[in-house]
């Protein structure tokens, strides 16, 4: 089945470093790139005192951090408050939302790109698929629609239940589908046999699946946030565990697999780090810190 989607579309342009009061990376400093759960954080949503520690220490050490997740936008804010990130950017709904962290603004950001689509013909297809899966969408205005209750951490806001068909309305930057009556390779067999065409999507560590616009990944909107930040292409790092992360690895000059990771996002990193549980990123920032 050929399912056609929106062409992202482009709601805001990144200005160019140093341009409009955006932050300008620092010659000689990495831009390092980190996937939230199961990277920073463990999968219960802690993060340990050792990756916090490293964490700060690594942006006061004046590199351009970039949290870069799955998460929404709300859900995203505590672990930059945290890392002590005041000025920088962060890439969040899997490349569907880049954002500006200035502390200085009133919110202590702004919202620089969205990428969206067209999530009714995705819909259609999964739900003749997967009728008793839940479904729930980031709307490009921030919202969180879903079909009924869908709790999780990393939409950072309770989605508000709503019909099938106005969820085929909304503008998406972020579609997720969860099964509770499936296993992931299960999940994982459906959703390949509907063949999502037109859209980006990942499968998760469970019966999980997030689907974003055509050609949008983490990768991809880290890319565009490179070139207007003019980082050479050998001072890119980053780290993660997840499918959803197997772009941003392959993209990175030194991209680094959590210990936990599935074979195939191993196979396209350049190392393997310890497990979350063992605070795997802990050395990788600390191999970034400046000697004295």
């Amino acid at each position: 089945m050929n399912i056609s989607a929106m062409t992202a579309s482009e709601k805001f342009s990144i200005p160019a470093a140093g341009a409009g009061g955006s932050f300008s990376h620092t010659p000689g400093k990495k831009m390092v790139c980190l996937d939230v759960d199961g990277t920073i954080v463990f999968h219960d949503g802690r993060m340990s005192d050792a990756v916090k520690e490293a964490g700060r220490a690594l942006v006061a050490d004046g590199h351009t951090v970039v949290v870069s997740t799955g998460r929404s936008l709300p859900a995203t804010l505590p672990v930059i408050e945290t890392f002590g990130i005041e000025h920088g950017y962060a890439v969040c709904s899997n490349g569907g939302v880049t954002v500006r962290i200035d502390a200085s603004l009133e919110d202590g950001y702004e919202i620089l790109d969205r990428r969206v689509f067209d999530p009714a013909p995705a819909l259609d297809a999964l739900v003749d698929r997967l009728p008793n899966a839940r479904y729930a969408i980031e709307t490009s205005v921030g919202d969180f629609l879903s079909t009924e209750r869908f709790e999780d951490m990393s939409f950072g806001l309770d989605a508000r239940g709503v019909s099938f068909q106005e969820m085929k309305e909304a503008e998406a930057v972020r579609l997720v589908v969860n099964s509770t009556e499936s296993t992931a390779e299960e999940f994982a067999v459906a959703v390949q046999s509907i063949g999502l065409h037109g859209v980006t999507y990942s499968v998760g560590w469970s019966a999980w699946l997030d689907i974003a616009a055509a050609g949008v990944t983490k990768g991809s909107s880290l890319e565009t946030l490179r070139e207007r930040l003019e980082v050479p292409a050998e001072d890119t790092v980053a780290v993660g565990d997840g499918r959803n992360d197997i772009e941003m690895l392959g993209w990175a000059a030194r991209g680094v697999a959590m210990g936990q990771a599935p074979q195939e996002v191993i196979d396209v990193a350049d190392e393997l780090t310890a497990a979350v549980e063992d605070d795997g990123l802990v050395p990788v920032l600390r191999s970034l810190l400046t000697q004295d």
